[in-house]
């Protein structure tokens, strides 16, 4: 029990490969994914203090590297089932903040139990924090599905998964958005030429939405 059992559940977190179901030249834990967002994270908001923003790292790191710990016991659900409708995504929402809540309750020592409560908590949300959160999420699910589409995966979820995943970075309202669009995104495009799908094509159109 205690900090042990935390630490020991982490383990857990390698074990669970995202976009479950389809097939993948390259399998992401649910442990790497959280790994890179920190690193996406990290240099978005060095873009965001460049331009005057007062960024909030405690709170930047805490959120970005806890942000699927929940997935532990719900697993990694499809974001198009996640998001299937607005009810679903708020009893999913509800179901790991609960079992969350039950694990801290049940583990976690009493001095510490309001800091996990903090740290483990939902991060998406209106401050700026929150909001790199959300760009550094599906930022990795763009290089997620870019990788697979360069190596001749044709499996139409992949394609779904950039165009949605651009479609939702490209509305945040950050200047490290723009810095990925201008600067980033233009090199995606450029190393995707020989995709079985027309990259360049799929970009403009998920812009345009």
């Amino acid at each position: 029990m205690g900090i042990h059992t935390y630490f020991q559940s982490l383990n857990d977190l390698e074990r669970i490969i995202r976009c479950p179901g389809k097939f993948k030249f390259e399998e992401h834990s649910v442990a790497a994914h959280s790994w890179k967002v920190v690193q996406y994270a990290k240099t978005l908001a060095d873009i965001e203090e460049k331009n005057g923003v007062s960024i909030d790292w405690k709170k930047l790191y805490e959120i970005t590297s806890s942000h699927d710990y929940g997935e532990i016991f719900i697993g990694d659900i499809k974001t198009p089932v996640k998001h299937y409708s607005l009810e679903l995504r708020g009893m999913l929402q509800q179901v790991e903040e609960g079992m969350i809540a039950l694990f801290i309750e049940e583990n976690i020592p009493e001095e510490l139990k309001a800091i996990f409560r903090r740290q483990l908590r939902e991060g998406k949300d209106g401050s700026v924090e929150g909001l790199i959160l959300e760009v550094a999420d599906k930022l990795d699910q763009v290089y997620e599905a870019i990788t697979e589409l360069q190596r001749g995966n044709t499996e139409k979820e992949f394609v779904v998964m950039y165009r949605d995943a651009l479609i939702k970075i490209k509305n945040i309202k950050l200047h490290c958005v723009g810095y990925f669009l201008q600067h980033i995104l233009p090199d995606i495009v450029k190393q995707s030429t020989n995709c079985p799908v027309d990259i360049s094509q799929i970009t403009r159109e998920a812009l345009e939405v």
